[in-house]
């Protein structure tokens, strides 16, 4: 009977009243949102870390209703936002979508303390700074990164930029919504082009194929002065290659066993395409024997198209180059293969001095023009000996040899 007496005992103990609690939460989180007319900020600062306390032993309900309260105020006290904004995702997500107040420190801290949700959900927030962009973008989580990419408000940094750049190497979904972003610059676009699908690659060369008409007019004055001194600077040299109309080098071709670039093509496709022959045809071209190797072994064919351009050479030069490479050019009904039809296209819509601006980026992107991550991007899973041999030549060989099956 003691026993049970004192079971019943503890079963009748009635609860502590929460009504006092309640009322209390509401009135503090009342006087926060108070205007400054009617409170300092320092008032409000106290009354802030008084309402923390009492929100770290809240309910969830309760916590919810105040950060409902609070999150259309113009002011918040740092440390409630804090709180907050490391709740459940339900909860802090009321701040996120709707307290404008929040700084960027908020922003970050809680992107960086909390969970994928609360990136999630930040990631879908207006007007995002740059900073907080690059902080989501740090976490790699794919669905993260395409709902910024998709946040017409946000405003992402190049360093950003790169950074998803290099990831839309593993994860090609992502050059669509890249290829949206104002952002995004022709040094990043032409990186990405390497795996692309056709339709993003054909919306890179109609928005990223530029002229260089104007640094061509600029700098006219200048090829004369660099003659005169031998072309000795090698910076002044470099950015003048790239500058100026003349595609071909040639000089490569006092050097070749071919009298021109048509003919180099026409012997790869009456012979078939050699590692000697390609790398030729890259000197005559007036590319790095890599950037050759690239172009020529692109299991989409456009580089082609742009090479042909870039360098003057007809359909009839485009046709050959195909056929070096033993590459399709109908199907079994008779109809044009699609990837020649499509490269045509692309030999069609480009202007000469357009593709020669994509095929010198390209060139220059193996050389010290691109920052270190887009480089790492271009680079990233070629054979490793691209990375391992410094000579540009012997690399070219084996990504060549690999390509070609030779």
């Amino acid at each position: 009977m003691g026993e049970r007496s004192a079971m019943m005992g503890e079963e009748a103990t009635p609860q502590p009243p929460l009504r006092a609690r309640r009322a209390l939460l509401k009135r503090l989180a009342d006087v926060v949102s108070l205007p400054a007319s009617r409170i300092n900020a320092f008032e409000r600062s106290v009354t802030g870390d008084l309402l923390v306390e009492m929100l770290r032993l809240a309910s969830r309900e309760e916590r919810r209703r105040v950060a409902s309260r609070l999150a259309p105020l113009a002011e918040l006290p740092n440390s409630v936002a804090r709180l907050l904004l490391r709740d459940e995702a339900e909860i802090a997500g009321l701040l996120i979508e709707q307290c404008a107040s929040l700084s960027d420190a908020d922003i970050v801290g809680c992107a960086r303390d909390a969970s994928f949700e609360h990136r999630l959900l930040i990631a879908a927030r207006r007007g995002l700074s740059e900073i907080v962009t690059e902080t989501l973008f740090s976490f790699g989580e794919m669905e993260v990164i395409e709902a910024v990419l998709r946040n017409k408000t946000a405003r992402l940094s190049q360093v950003g930029i790169e950074a998803v750049v290099g990831l839309s190497r593993q994860s090609p979904g992502l050059c669509g919504l890249l290829l949206k972003r104002p952002e995004l610059r022709p040094s990043g676009a032409y990186v990405m082009f390497w795996w692309c699908a056709s339709e993003d690659r054909r919306t890179i060369l109609q928005r990223f194929a530029v002229s260089r008409e104007v640094m061509q007019e600029a700098s006219e004055d200048v090829f004369p002065m660099a003659a005169e001194e031998g072309w000795a600077d090698p910076v002044a040299r470099k950015a003048l290659q790239f500058i100026e109309r003349r595609q071909r080098n040639r000089a490569a071709i006092e050097k070749s066993p071919f009298d021109s670039l048509e003919q180099a093509v026409m012997v790869a496709a009456r012979d078939g395409l050699t590692r000697e022959t390609a790398s030729e045809i890259a000197f005559l071209a007036g590319v790095k024997p890599l950037t050759g190797a690239k172009l020529l072994g692109d299991p989409g064919g456009e580089p082609l198209a742009i090479l042909c351009k870039a360098t003057g050479m007809s359909r009839v030069d485009l046709t050959n180059l195909w056929r070096s490479m033993r590459r399709p050019e109908t199907l079994a009904d008779g109809k044009i293969h699609p990837d020649w039809e499509r490269v045509q296209i692309t030999y069609e819509m480009l202007a000469v001095d357009r593709a020669q601006t994509v095929l010198r980026y390209w060139n220059w992107s193996l050389s010290s023009a691109l920052t270190p991550s887009l480089l790492r991007a271009i680079r990233d899973g070629e054979d490793d000996a691209v990375d391992e041999y410094s000579a540009p030549e012997r690399a070219a060989m084996m990504v060549l040899a690999e390509d070609f099956g030779r």
